[in-house]
């Protein structure tokens, strides 16, 4: 089963996949070469590809089973739409990349796929589904009780430590240019991420029981 792990940061989403199935492959592609870094050594079995995923979907979605794309959020957050007017920021056009991803998947894609964002500041497009704080775009049922756990932002000196203990990993072995704590506070709940994994392979599994009683 080949799957593909797209933006994948630090592997908030991957954390507990091995734990539904062992046998996987997973290609993991990450614009960040400090997080690429930190992913495979998290990940080692992982295949990691410094690269623009969006780009890297565009070229080679036919060669999966199974493909998550968490597109950056900060353009479409709410978070950032409330702090227009203030320390100077101007409104920015929202990154059309993530309603790009979904249609070419929904209409292209032969497999199952999940493509994760934050609830934005206006009203979204293509029907996703809701569940705690963020917004899935899927081509199969989630289930109604998925729930991702809420990290309660501190804003504290502690926060950093806070966060690296709530995803399992120490935030403090970054070593590149973006914020820690950002990163942190972006990281997928690895318990959702592994229950939206499980629906995925228990939805595949029966597609390919049934498949095979046609013949």
């Amino acid at each position: 089963m080949k799957i593909l792990n797209l933006y994948a940061c630090l592997g908030g989403n991957r954390y507990k996949w091995n734990e539904v199935k062992e046998d996987i492959q997973v290609t993991a592609v990450e614009l960040d070469p400090e997080c690429a870094r930190l992913y495979k050594l998290r990940f080692p079995n992982d295949k990691v590809i410094v690269a623009d995923a969006h780009k890297y979907l565009l070229d080679n979605y036919k060669e999966y089973d199974i493909i998550w794309s968490s597109p950056p959020c900060p353009t479409h957050s709410k978070a950032r739409f409330w702090a227009i007017g203030a320390n100077g920021k101007k409104p920015i056009y929202p990154d059309l990349k993530l309603y790009e991803e979904i249609l070419l998947l929904d209409y292209h894609f032969k497999g199952k796929y999940v493509i994760e964002n934050v609830i934005p500041y206006y009203n979204p497009m293509l029907n996703p589904k809701k569940r705690g704080r963020h917004l899935y775009w899927t081509n199969f049922n989630l289930p109604h009780n998925l729930k991702d756990r809420r990290f309660k932002i501190s804003q504290t000196k502690n926060e950093l430590n806070e966060l690296s203990k709530f995803h399992k990993i120490d935030l403090n072995l970054y070593k590149g240019k973006q914020s820690k704590v950002k990163i942190g506070r972006n990281l997928v709940d690895y318990e959702a991420g592994k229950t939206i994994f499980e629906t995925m392979l228990e939805i595949v599994k029966k597609e390919n029981i049934n498949q095979t009683q046609l013949f």
